[in-house]
């Protein structure tokens, strides 16, 4: 069975979707569509911007999510049997299963953007990487921070977890991780404590987008960074979307739970190889390829 992956933000790179663009009528279309509908011009900042301009949230997250689904919507064979997406993925999972317009699904990716923007800049906090360690330990560690929010943020694959939480609270997490035999705990660039109680603001200004917004039965099950199983139901897919701004992404489990269900092609649709070096390391018989 053939599995769709959609990668989350950090999938970005300068020049993303220009050979697209210059090469098929429908992805010219929809690439002017997105321009119209956001008010600026994202296409002239993923084709010509730098790696800096790129990075900032309301960009990154619009941009990413733009090239994986104008690259599923212009690919002939897509025909996905399940469909899954690293965090923000999990949007153009939707629209590219037809659970979501293409229009109403960039509209709360860049609310969603701007509303997680906001809330790094109400709560100043980050993330970090640890490398080699149990997922049991790290949580562990976690656990043991006194006085600070630090969780367990993306569950990426075996000896890969990212924490989320506040700057101190993190750099004292990463302290603890290498004592206890991490191999690597490395801060990353990013705005702010994504996936724990610090989006609290950006989730409920996202609950309200979602309330107001028309969902569809997706044409397979999407595997859901939360519950981590297959989901076709409307009420359960948007409770899901709601909640995953302050939860874990548990990809690993997420996979696992794909490769039970029958998935042997993982098909990575949107910028980058990530993901399907995250699958391999989680299933090392998967097939994996890129659109």
């Amino acid at each position: 069975m053939k599995a769709y992956i959609f990668p989350g933000q950090g999938a970005q790179f300068p020049g993303m979707g220009k050979e697209l663009y210059e090469s098929n009528d429908e992805a010219k279309k929809l690439f002017d569509q997105a321009d119209e509908i956001l008010g600026f011009k994202i296409s002239e900042v993923m084709f010509n911007g730098t790696a800096e301009e790129l990075k900032e949230t309301k960009v990154t997250q619009p941009a990413v999510f733009l090239h994986s689904v104008i690259l599923a919507k212009t690919t002939a064979d897509f025909k996905p049997d399940m469909a899954a997406g690293h965090s923000l993925g999990e949007l153009s999972a939707l629209v590219a299963t037809g659970a979501l317009s293409f229009e109403d699904g960039l509209k709360l990716v860049y609310q969603r953007a701007l509303a997680m923007q906001e809330a790094c800049e109400i709560n100043p906090s980050t993330m970090a990487a640890i490398l080699g360690l149990d997922d049991e330990k790290v949580e562990e560690i976690c656990n043991s921070i006194e006085g600070e929010i630090v969780v367990a943020a993306n569950y990426n694959c075996p000896g890969q977890l990212v924490i989320s939480g506040s700057n101190e609270g993190i750099k004292t997490a990463c302290e603890k991780a290498k004592e206890a035999g991490a191999k690597r705990a490395l801060p990353l660039p990013v705005g702010g404590a994504f996936h724990s109680p610090l989006m609290e603001p950006a989730r409920e200004k996202l609950e309200k987008a979602i309330a107001s917004t028309e969902f569809k039965q997706p044409v397979c099950p999407i595997y859901q960074n939360v519950s981590t199983k297959g989901e076709t139901d409307i009420t359960v897919i948007k409770q899901n979307l709601i909640a995953q701004l302050t939860a874990p992404v548990k990809w690993t489990q997420s996979v696992q739970n794909m490769v039970a269900d029958g998935a042997s092609d993982f098909v990575e649709c949107g910028p980058g190889k990530v993901l399907q070096g995250l699958v391999k390391k989680i299933h090392r018989e998967a097939e994996v390829s890129g659109l």
